[in-house]
């Protein structure tokens, strides 16, 4: 368990504790923050990565080997199992979190979770079923929690045999609210033909909208705020099959992963001013970038292999991708016809299907980000609800 310093010891003596530098930390109360936060319900917003049904919902499910891993069945997650957000809802001993948009057996008393797979920052150009985006960027997310939250309390008021499936009102300011979104905005930048300085220059505009929609749900009463950055998207094999560009020394695209960098870095100055702007709450920046990364960088460390190839897929290059021969899905080759499965052994290999990640490697990412070694502020997400008294 994290101890803080008491609240006598000088400013110098905890900011040698805590940083070398004092001017790039934040520090958060040090009003006891050894009892963990009680978080009743978590709401999440974002897209493919933390998404457990919203898509599926929506639009086709995905098919047969997703979800192999865990729940033996497709479960509406792009993935062989679950992802960094069931491990987080696990954490807290709460039942994973139900997708908003699935509206047959969905238990919502704890929680809701508004991603879906595809999603964007700002609205997409293309659009499914016409394009490859899904409608429900995070605008739309921001509506549906706004609509949530005043419906879930009317179902409740009524009474009866629902009433007991949708949070109390005191959760909503109580809950945690997580974010994972970014990456199909560099995405869609990418595949549409936009060059990388042209993506670049695209990211101020994006993240001014991310910032608004979290202004807008802390209007709405939301308090603890725990926001990842985007991963390594140029380690992603439907990034290197579609791009051919430099690699560094992991076999990343070196020019695409240094997109995601400055969307990261843009996104680390908009949290600390939401700090500054909403001093009441409580915003921990997540640096998913830099775990998931390692995975690419030193995979036989930590007991993976080959984390720039698909598990699950079907390419004639050396990353298994082809975006017309997806995991699940009926290709065919020279005539011959067959589903598209995995490989023998998901719990060794880090990337599912070219786009998303395995449970292991979901885990693995959990696993480090919930220690607080990489947030700033440097604290547990069992603290996410402490707030930064500084930056």
């Amino acid at each position: 368990m994290m101890k803080l310093p008491h609240p006598h010891i000088s400013f110098f003596c905890l900011c040698m504790l805590l940083s070398s530098s004092c001017a790039s930390i934040s520090i958060i109360s040090p009003v006891s923050a050894e009892k963990p936060c009680d978080f009743p319900a978590i709401f999440n917003l974002g897209d493919s990565n933390s998404d457990t049904g919203g898509l599926a919902a929506a639009f086709s499910p995905p098919n047969s080997p997703y979800g192999e891993t865990y729940f033996h069945m497709p479960a509406g997650r792009f993935s062989d199992g679950r992802l960094v957000i069931d491990f987080i809802a696990q954490s807290f001993d709460l039942p994973y979190i139900s997708a908003y948009l699935n509206s047959l057996g969905t238990n919502f008393s704890h929680g809701a979770n508004f991603a879906t797979a595809a999603s964007t920052i700002r609205l997409p150009t293309r659009i499914i079923p016409g394009g490859g985006f899904s409608p429900f960027y995070l605008d739309v997310q921001l509506q549906q929690f706004s609509q949530f939250k005043n419906r879930s309390q009317i179902i409740r008021n009524r009474g009866g045999i629902f009433a007991s499936l949708m949070p109390r009102e005191e959760y909503f300011s109580k809950a945690l609210y997580t974010f994972d979104i970014g990456q199909n905005d560099l995405g869609a930048g990418f595949f549409g033909n936009m060059s990388v300085e042209e993506v670049n220059k695209s990211i101020p505009d994006i993240i001014n909208k991310f910032s608004a929609n979290v202004k807008n749900i802390y209007n709405l009463g939301a308090r603890s705020f725990w926001i990842h950055n985007t991963g390594p998207i140029g380690c992603l094999p439907y990034i290197l099959a579609n791009f051919p560009s430099e690699k560094d020394f992991a076999g990343c695209a070196k020019p695409y992963n240094e997109v995601a960098k400055n969307f990261n870095l843009k996104l680390k100055e908009a949290v600390v001013q939401l700090r500054k702007d909403f001093p009441s709450a409580a915003f921990t920046y997540v640096d998913v970038y830099s775990v998931k990364y390692s995975l690419f960088r030193n995979p036989k460390r930590y007991g993976f292999e080959l984390p720039t190839v698909a598990c699950c897929g079907y390419g004639d290059n050396e990353y298994n991708y082809s975006g017309t021969s997806e995991c699940g899905q009926l290709a065919t080759v020279n005539g011959t016809q067959f589903i598209v499965g995995s490989c023998d052994r998901p719990s060794v290999r880090v990337n599912w299907d070219g786009i998303h990640y395995t449970e292991a490697a979901a885990k693995f990412v959990f696993d480090r980000i919930s220690t607080g070694d990489f947030s700033d502020p440097r604290i547990p997400l069992k603290m996410a609800c402490r707030r930064a008294l500084i930056d």
